[in-house]
């Protein structure tokens, strides 16, 4: 039986994934009262994701983590519509949430060029305001970065997760015989003949409880949530519906002396979970028990299982992606059916023209 949870500090190492950031859109200019000219509208604040940037480059360019948008122009009698003001875009990496002062989700942003607008700019003076100028938005938001993966790898630690990554993609993560040599996720691409890649997410080593916020909490498990598949793991304290995600065990070290005994051991630990949660404290004992899709020994050290290993990654994330189309095929055929059936339904139009009738004798 394994069971694993892990996350990172906001600040670790090189390593950040929560910035707190202050923004503030631009003020509106001056309207013109005695010939009704209109200020412009202040700059907006966007955040902007892309997909060379992180979070401690954000906060090294602009340590003072303020971000304000430029005023609107005034009106006058050469521009009687004043100009817009200048928009504030917040580069940042892909997979941020962000969310306000009080936790509540503005919005992800998932892709290359995703957009989100943070704070608006304040209105121009018009015949409305008074021609008085609006103040633009203040808001203090939070930008949380959750890596995106197919593969999320993770384990307890000196598992041999850096040695594995290190030999199943071009990743060259820091490798070495003591506990948490991982102390900032890693990403890597498994490369197959046909030019497929999948991006693997190594997390660092867990240790038991962290699902409870022990060791490093909950940080490291945020990450997880992103991955399409998880790789040696078991979840369920952390956050139920990872419990749900596709799993795959790989067990390492099958180079050591007796490695094959001990597998012998933990397959029938596997299949018969009832008999051996005993072992475990009362509060341990999870509600369900994971169901691994594949059980591969492996060796990251003699290349033991490798193959079969990457080969059963591909298997599993296709066989996720064909249940995904599917279901959006069956969602979107439905969604059709149901908009045909409304509008047969619907009463004709008053104003809908008929054809005349035309009576056979």
């Amino acid at each position: 039986m394994v069971r694993c949870s892990c996350v990172l500090f906001r600040k670790y190492g090189n390593f950040i994934d929560n910035l707190r950031l202050f923004t503030k859109g631009g003020s509106g200019g001056m309207g013109y009262p005695r010939l009704g000219g209109e200020g412009g509208k202040g700059g907006d604040v966007w955040v902007v994701a892309h997909n060379r940037m992180t979070l401690k480059q954000l906060k090294d360019k602009y340590p003072q983590k303020r971000f304000v948008a430029g005023e609107g122009a005034n009106s006058r009698v050469s521009a009687l519509k004043g100009s817009k003001g200048k928009d504030c875009e917040i580069p940042v990496p892909v997979g941020v949430s962000v969310t306000d002062e009080n936790g509540k989700i503005i919005g992800e942003l998932n892709k290359e060029k995703d957009r989100l607008l943070v704070a608006e700019g304040g209105l121009g003076g018009k015949l409305l305001t008074n021609f008085l100028p609006l103040k633009g938005q203040k808001r203090v938001i939070h930008l949380d970065l959750k890596l995106i993966a197919d593969i999320g790898l993770v384990g307890f630690p000196n598992a041999g997760k850096s040695s594995l990554l290190s030999k199943i993609s071009h990743a060259k993560p820091a490798i070495a015989d003591y506990a948490f040599t991982t102390i900032k996720p890693e990403l890597g691409k498994i490369m197959y003949s046909d030019f497929k890649q999948i991006s693997v997410a190594d997390l660092p080593g867990l240790i038991e409880g962290a699902h409870m916020n022990k060791g490093m909490g909950h940080k490291f498990l945020k990450h997880i949530e992103r991955t399409k598949q998880l790789l040696f793991v078991e979840l369920e304290l952390y956050k139920e519906e990872l419990h749900t995600k596709p799993a795959l065990l790989a067990v390492n070290k099958m180079d050591l002396p007796d490695a094959q005994g001990k597998f012998h051991v933990l397959m029938n630990q596997l299949q018969n979970p009832k008999e051996f949660l005993h072992l475990f404290e009362k509060n341990m004992i999870p509600e369900r028990t994971v169901e691994f899709q594949h059980i591969i020994p492996i060796s990251a050290i003699t290349g033991e299982g490798i193959d079969e290993l990457k080969n059963c990654i591909r298997k599993s994330l296709d066989e996720h992606t064909n249940q995904e189309n599917d279901a959006y095929h069956k969602k979107q055929l439905l969604n059709l059916h149901i908009s045909n059936t409304v509008s047969y339904s619907e009463p004709p139009s008053k104003n809908a023209v008929s054809s005349p009738r035309m009576d056979i004798t």
